[in-house]
């Protein structure tokens, strides 16, 4: 290997560390308010289903702004866009700290999540020009573990700043909203234009074909509508433990707010854990001659029974079996998402933009009413138990349809010298 040749492949490994602290300040901003839950559904005066409208609310606008951002990744500059996007999001986190009243947060928050959504499809395109095949189910878990990283960093935000003052919530909104600048001049001076251009290792051939034509093909193609089915099913799981586990703990179980921040601290280094173990047992599956699809799919089994330990939840009280249980499904419910990732890059190599909004858009679709649906089920029951214990069997649901649906896949040499690349 050429001087060149291994400066650039460790040059691929930085740019993907910056993907994993924009996924860190994406978190950020977007976990200040489950940190914040009881505090806010306190002076707000809110019932548990107008929390839920909160998390709709998000869940409805990046639904719309996956599918905008992921035509423009297509149509414009990764570099440009990028910045622009987190610029933009983490405005809308900063102003949070100032809203006054419950549709003030639900602006908001749906601010917050139409620009977050253009996140995804930058990231994921920038993974897809950057990396072999085989690199990048591990390359989707450094990018994916920066939300864990978010997370974990949220909450000893949380606890540095909160007062005995109800109303302190506000101050982490705008110190976290402010966090995004320095990432977009490193990631100017890192990163050229010509940096994210086609590239020919592994995925489709050069000349698809125009934006009609690929969302055509994609309606064709079986596995699109597999990895539908797949992104409903983990998000919604995911998108339920990391909405309504502090308000579960504090509410549900009778923890101290700071018992639980500093839980929910643990509980993402756990998911940060699954997440990076998900790709690196992925890549050392790969590299001793497992065909790739198989390898993903085999991780992702592991993961989805890991997170259908939530079935427990209704019998364990307050202690540490609880959260032992609540870490190995955080684990399992990320550990998804980098195989997940990997088999969408596979769809298009000139439309990733495209895919990603769309699978974005589907997914947020169906889990913004859960969230939604499931407040309205702890408000019924006053009890959070049954939602999680579902939510953490719809991972199963998506290994399923792999198992069953997803066409079969010949093995070959070059996913292997791909790797290695």
């Amino acid at each position: 290997m050429s001087d060149r040749s291994h400066h650039r492949r460790y040059w691929r490994w930085w740019v993907c560390a910056l993907l994993l602290f924009a996924s860190t300040i994406n978190y950020m901003d977007r976990q200040t308010l489950s940190s914040a839950a009881a505090r806010i559904t306190l002076q707000f005066r809110l019932s548990q289903e107008q929390y839920g409208n909160l998390e709709f609310a998000f869940g409805v606008a990046f639904a719309v702004g996956s599918l905008l951002f992921g035509l423009l990744a297509d149509r414009f500059s990764i570099r440009l866009l990028y910045p622009a996007v987190l610029t933009m999001w983490s405005i809308a986190g900063f102003l949070t700290g100032f809203v006054e009243s419950y549709e003030g947060l639900l602006w908001c928050r749906g601010l917050l999540g139409f620009f977050e959504a253009g996140h995804w499809p930058c990231a994921l395109k920038t993974t897809q020009r950057l990396l072999a095949p085989g690199d990048r189910a591990m390359g989707n878990s450094v990018l994916q573990s920066g939300t864990s990283l978010g997370a974990v960093v949220t909450p000893l935000v949380m606890m540095a700043l909160l007062t005995t003052e109800l109303s302190s919530w506000r101050a982490p909104f705008q110190v976290v909203g402010i966090a995004g600048l320095l990432w977009v001049v490193i990631w100017f001076l890192s990163v050229k234009s010509s940096d994210l251009q086609v590239q020919s290792a592994g995925i489709d051939s050069p000349g698809e074909p125009g934006l009609g034509g690929a969302l055509w093909g994609l309606v064709r193609n079986v596995r699109f509508w597999i990895l539908i089915w797949v992104v409903i099913c983990i998000n919604s799981s995911w998108q339920v433990l990391r909405a309504w586990l502090p308000k579960f703990l504090q509410e549900g179980r009778g923890y101290l707010e700071r018992d639980v921040l500093g839980f929910t601290s643990v509980f993402y280094v756990a998911t940060d854990l699954g997440c990076l173990g998900a790709g690196a047992l992925t890549l050392w599956l790969v590299r001793r001659g497992m065909v790739v699809h198989r390898s993903r799919s085999l991780v992702f089994f592991g993961c989805a029974c890991l997170t259908a330990s939530t079935t427990l939840v209704p019998f364990l009280p307050k202690g540490g079996g609880l959260l032992f249980v609540l870490l190995l499904a955080g684990a399992g419910a990320l550990g998804l998402f980098p195989c997940y990732y990997a088999m969408t890059q596979e769809l298009s190599s000139t439309h990733q933009g495209l895919v990603t909004g769309l699978m974005g858009a589907f997914a947020w679709a169906f889990s913004a009413p859960v969230q939604k649906l499931f407040g309205r089920l702890v408000d019924r029951t006053q009890s959070f138990d049954l939602g999680l214990a579902c939510a953490g069997w719809t991972p199963m649901l998506a290994f399923l349809a792999l198992w069953m649906f997803w066409p079969a896949e010949r093995k070959t040499t070059s996913s292997i010298q791909d790797s290695n690349l």
